[in-house]
């Protein structure tokens, strides 16, 4: 029966140290279902999941699992009931293969069947149109098929129920098309599906039903016909939600003879970016845009130096100078936010404080510390003016939501004061509202006489932010557009037009 109740919990309250995650909240998922957990940063989604499996021990409450009253210890507690989750950070081991990656853990002999782990593997692969080989490292797959190789593991045994925190952020379209149609197999087997994720539109077209949490309470369950996409956004963000249109992207005022602020001419790197000119002015949002793989981050990386620069020319305010590592790239008034938060930006076992303060005491020398007083003034000026969620300056970074990790990583870049930043996916799997925040800053920033190159996979996103966008297929640029009239339209014309002869 699709009535009936998989999961059931009752009351539910979770703290930690100075806050309450989660106070008083009953959650329930049926068989064959697919229901979209809902929220801001910060609202309890997360911890909702980590007590159902086992992970968290809650406080108070109940949990029902097909009638029966449960208390898991462990996560493999968890999976051993048919309970598979896949968290939003990629937590899979990149020196091993992509086959033991999926079955780690999971044998009773003592001696591993390779021929039979790699065969099973390799059909399971097979059967969800992953590209990758059973027998290849997982460092060498892209962030996006590692994620399908999570899911692939989690779905890999008899689960009853699937739990998705975030499984599309790096995503493409295909590949997200892939893993609803594999959603909706499951379902049709009558496996119980949670699925959590900031695409709004990807929630009304996959999931059955909506529970939203808000600052660690229920504020209702609705199917998900009688709840408007703008009611849902404001039933997150607890009140009505200002007009994203009435953002306006910001035109910066130059003439033919303006000095760019950056300027590279032919410039490559060994992450395997075609040679390419790009320019930006004082005051100017631009941004790379193209699908997955299309070589956008490759770029962004190659004008910071994050990958090995193999040959081009670079010029600061109209002065050639030399960045072969990310320190001159510092040095010269350049910031980068980095796509993969959880690997390149956050330094998990580092307080909020020590986060903030990272970068600029890298420019300054780490035989030169700030003093408490200092590093506490720096983080407090942008917990304040970024308005970052966390109990106090010596928060452990890990504990914060991942909007507020974002807010911390982009503090971290402002403090360095750059004449241009640039902001690879600043907004993914963040919530509508902060996500919101961000844009507007971007203006901010803009107006004030920042330059920033924005990065996004959203494409309306971009629209909102950009004057001015670099078309990119194939690792090189195809096209530009510019202009305040510039449509989504437009933007996919010219990607799928880019490159032909």
């Amino acid at each position: 029966m699709q009535s009936e109740k998989i999961i059931e919990m009752e009351g539910i309250c979770k703290s930690f140290p100075g806050v309450k995650a989660l106070s008083n909240v009953d959650f329930a998922l049926r068989k064959g279902e697919i229901h979209a957990l809902m929220g801001e940063n910060g609202a309890g989604k997360s911890t909702l999941i980590k007590v159902i499996t086992g992970v968290y021990e809650k406080d108070a409450g109940r949990i029902v699992i097909d009638e029966k009253p449960i208390h898991f210890k462990s996560p493999q507690e968890a999976q051993n009931s048919g309970i598979g989750t896949v968290y939003q950070e990629i937590t899979l081991c990149p020196n091993l293969t992509v086959a033991e990656n999926m079955f780690i853990g999971r044998g009773r002999n003592a001696f591993v069947q390779w021929k039979e782990m790699n065969a099973k593997a390799a059909k399971l692969l097979s059967s969800l149109g992953i590209p990758a080989s059973p027998t290849q490292e997982l460092s060498s797959c892209s962030l996006a098929v590692q994620q399908m190789i999570a899911i692939a593991r989690a779905v890999d045994m008899d689960c009853k129920v699937l739990i998705l925190d975030e499984p599309t952020s790096s995503l493409d379209e295909d590949e997200v098309k892939k893993l609803f149609e594999l959603m909706r197999e499951l379902k049709a087997r009558g496996v119980g599906i949670i699925f959590i994720t900031h695409f709004i539109d990807q929630v009304y077209e996959i999931s059955d039903r909506i529970t939203v949490l808000r600052n660690g309470e229920l504020i209702g369950e609705y199917a998900v016909s009688e709840l408007p996409q703008i009611e849902l956004i404001a039933k997150m963000m607890g009140k009505t939600l200002d007009d994203v249109t009435k953002i306006r992207k910001h035109e910066p005022v130059t003439s033919k003879a303006s000095i760019p602020v950056f300027e590279s001419k032919a410039l490559s790197s060994a992450a395997g970016v075609r040679p390419f000119n790009f320019t930006i002015q004082k005051g100017e949002v631009n941004g790379f845009a193209g699908l997955l793989g299309s070589g956008r981050s490759e770029s962004a990386r190659a004008i910071f130096a994050a990958d090995k620069v193999t040959g081009g020319e670079v010029k600061i305010k109209g002065k050639r100078v030399k960045i072969k590592t990310p320190l001159h790239a510092m040095k010269q008034g350049i910031g980068y936010l980095p796509e993969d938060r959880k690997g390149d930006g956050i330094i998990d076992e580092l307080s909020v404080r020590d986060n903030i303060i990272l970068a600029l005491q890298v420019m300054k020398g780490f035989f030169k510390p700030f003093s408490r007083k200092q590093a506490e003034c720096f983080s407090d000026e942008f917990i304040k003016s970024l308005k970052i969620k966390t109990p106090s300056v010596n928060t452990p970074i890990s504990s914060l939501s991942g909007g507020n990790q974002q807010k911390v990583i982009l503090a971290r870049w402002l403090l360095t004061n750059p004449g241009y930043l640039i902001l690879d996916e600043p907004t993914r799997g963040i919530d509508v509202g902060t996500k919101v925040e961000i844009q507007k800053l971007v203006i901010k920033l803009a107006e004030g006489g920042m330059s920033l190159t924005f990065i996004s996979s959203e494409i309306d996103e971009m629209l909102r932010t950009c004057s001015r966008l670099i078309v990119m297929k194939d690792r090189e640029i195809v096209g530009e557009l510019a202009g305040m009239n510039v449509t989504e339209h437009d933007v996919m014309h010219a990607i799928a037009q880019g490159g032909e002869r």
